[in-house]
């Protein structure tokens, strides 16, 4: 009886060591690498998308944990950091958020944990200048790193989204669309990796919070909000002076009125770098304004098929609202200031060759 005894606590005593030595086992796995208190900071990115296996891996790879394995199951089950730490530093959740953080390698696994799921990201401020173009935006959203050109272009173009958002009622096949004029330019803080749909959403959506607080807005129709937006993006394109553009909204208005054409050097510019893919041009020759295309207003009455960039409150406010005039001309005499003449008459126009656009 007594040898079995013995035998039982050995077992005991063997289970007790093998316990204690996978508890220590773990919590030095689980240790933070450094016990500096100035660890420096490492700039540590999640793409949207990656597993939690790979985000181990990569904490792994920048020095940031021991045993990317052990992270993965503590990701798994959070249970395990309530036997090493105790309760009480169980991060509250486990799913791992894309983004851009800054860690130190004097963090225990769960720190690290409840970084990366606070949503605490490093965020890319971007700033959007009114009147650019998709395509514009796209540059400086990869450039940020917020989310690829290629992928931002295709999700403005996508005639679904469109459809989405509330932009068209019908999609028509062949028709090409786009959310063009509807990304409200403003400073934006934006994660990296972000995806490219979640990101114009948030634009269009500050389009819509802002365009609340124009009162000519209030009771338009989705089509003449859509007329507005495109007179918009041609008043943006053409003033520099923010009392001037009521006025140049009122050229436009008063022309189309009288189905004249609008004569904007900044439809042609479009064609030129949107459409036909050339450089932005430094002026618009007499030859660029008789290019065959429809957004081309020196060739065809009326407002552009579609708007030609993204307006900001000034313009927005302008074409909901143009002032009253008899106008139907502008020219610019002051292109350093950017101050243009108004006037009513052919006769009082003053002609140039030397058209200037808005860079």
């Amino acid at each position: 009886m007594k040898k079995f005894f013995i035998i039982l606590l050995s077992i005991l005593l063997a289970i007790v060591i093998c316990i204690a030595g996978a508890y220590f086992y773990l919590l030095s796995q689980t240790r933070p690498l450094s016990h500096d208190v100035n660890a420096e900071e490492v700039r540590f990115e999640i793409p949207y998308g990656t597993s939690p296996y790979k985000i181990a891996e990569n904490l792994k790879s920048q020095n940031l944990i021991k045993n990317e394995k052990l992270f993965y199951y503590c990701v798994r089950y959070p249970q395990i950091m309530s036997i090493l730490y105790g309760k009480e530093d169980i991060p509250t959740s486990t799913d791992l958020k894309s983004g851009t953080y800054r860690l130190k390698n004097n963090m225990n696994y769960g720190e690290i944990i409840s970084t990366l799921t606070s949503g605490q990201q490093e965020f890319a401020v971007v700033s959007i200048p009114e009147g650019l173009t998709i395509t514009k935006i796209a540059n400086l959203l990869e450039e940020y790193e917020v989310c690829t050109k290629a992928e931002f272009i295709e999700i403005c173009h996508n005639p679904e989204f469109v459809l989405e958002q509330g932009i068209i009622t019908e999609i028509i096949p062949g028709a090409e669309y786009s959310v063009e004029g509807y990304l409200f330019p403003d400073t934006y803080y934006l994660n990296k990796f972000m995806n490219p749909k979640k990101v114009a959403e948030l634009f269009i959506d500050n389009f819509r919070l802002k365009t609340k607080s124009i009162p000519a807005f209030e009771g338009k129709s989705l089509a003449e909000i859509r007329n507005t937006v495109i007179l918009a993006s041609i008043v943006e394109r053409e003033y520099r002076i923010d009392s001037e553009a009521p006025l140049i909204a009122s050229v436009f208005q008063n022309r189309l009125k009288r189905t004249i054409g609008l004569y904007s050097c900044a439809t042609v510019e479009y064609i030129i770098t949107e459409i036909e893919g050339r450089p932005h041009p430094g002026r618009i020759l007499i030859a660029d304004t008789r290019i065959d295309n429809p957004y081309n207003t020196y060739l065809y009455a009326g407002l552009t098929p579609g708007p030609i960039s993204n307006p900001g409150m000034v313009a927005l406010s302008a074409a909901a609202a143009p002032a009253k005039t008899n106008y139907y001309f502008f020219q610019i005499v002051d292109p350093a200031a950017g101050k243009h003449v108004f006037t009513s008459t052919f006769d009082e126009h003053i002609s140039s060759h030397n058209l200037y656009t808005k860079n």
